[in-house]
């Protein structure tokens, strides 16, 4: 099940203003008069206390923090009306922020389900093919893995990670995860029951677009149980395959052409 948590950042246009930790220590300041005791009392030291508030002011165009110079402790601060009005508009935006948390949370299983595909939406990669799958085997090796992968269909997707991939990426069965394939790495073949190729990947689908170039062909094959697959191929070989829109086709790549992604 999902868990639901989410931070808060304010930003104008490209300037990013900050979150709950910034505005944290303006309120601390403003508590206790001093940029010693707000520092120790958000956990930060005096110098990265003052390198916040002056980021603050240069993002803000004005000052939040008026210093008092001297004294114990570094001198005395206090905060400007701006700066006041700014933890106060920043407690109010948080409190709905967390509101809305908490009735994303309420919404359930079917709600979960959308998010996580939500998130595979934006993510933005330069492989044509993107597959969502599990992961039902890793089977580990002297240098790579193998790691077995489920499509929606029940099709098999075979991947092969380096150990160190393995780990980041904290594959494991039940593990939801995206497999990058692009289109110039697939293969196209004619079905054959004596078709023996030594790629590990064979999709069985059919023809459900070709859009000819000068020199390259792109075909788009419907994979058998749901999802499509596209090819880059040459000219020549889409005429000696006869391809046409329905024809059964065999969309076939590397297990070491598989780009294995997470979206957590």
């Amino acid at each position: 099940m999902l868990h639901y948590e989410g931070s808060l950042w304010l930003s104008d246009g490209a300037r990013r203003w900050g979150g709950a930790d910034r505005v944290e220590l303006l309120a601390q300041i403003g508590a206790t008069g001093s940029i010693t005791a707000a520092a120790k009392a958000v956990g930060m030291s005096y110098k990265g206390a003052w390198d916040a508030v002056e980021a603050m002011n240069n993002l803000a165009g004005e000052t939040l923090v008026l210093r008092a110079t001297g004294g114990r402790g570094g001198g005395g601060a206090r905060l400007t009306p701006r700066a006041e009005r700014l933890i106060a508009a920043f407690r109010g935006i948080d409190a709905e922020h967390r509101r809305f948390v908490e009735r994303l949370a309420a919404l359930g299983d079917e709600a979960t389900d959308d998010i996580h595909l939500l998130r595979r939406f934006t993510m933005r990669t330069s492989a044509r093919n993107q597959l969502a799958g599990v992961v039902r085997a890793v089977t580990a090796g002297a240098v790579n893995d193998t790691v077995d992968i489920a499509l929606p269909s029940g099709a098999p997707l075979v991947a092969t990670v380096t150990k160190e991939s393995t780990a980041s990426l904290a594959l494991a069965p039940g593990r939801a995860v995206v497999a990058l394939v692009k289109a110039s790495w697939v293969m196209l073949g004619l079905p054959d029951e004596h078709l023996r190729v030594s790629a590990s990947n064979q999709l069985p689908g059919t023809v459900l677009r070709t859009t000819p170039g000068a020199v390259n062909a792109e075909v788009s094959v419907e994979l058998d149980g749901g999802g499509t697959v596209t090819a880059i191929i040459t000219m020549e070989s889409a005429s000696a395959l006869g391809l046409a829109e329905g024809s059964a086709i065999v969309a076939i790549f590397d297990a070491s052409s598989v780009i294995v992604g997470v979206t957590d």
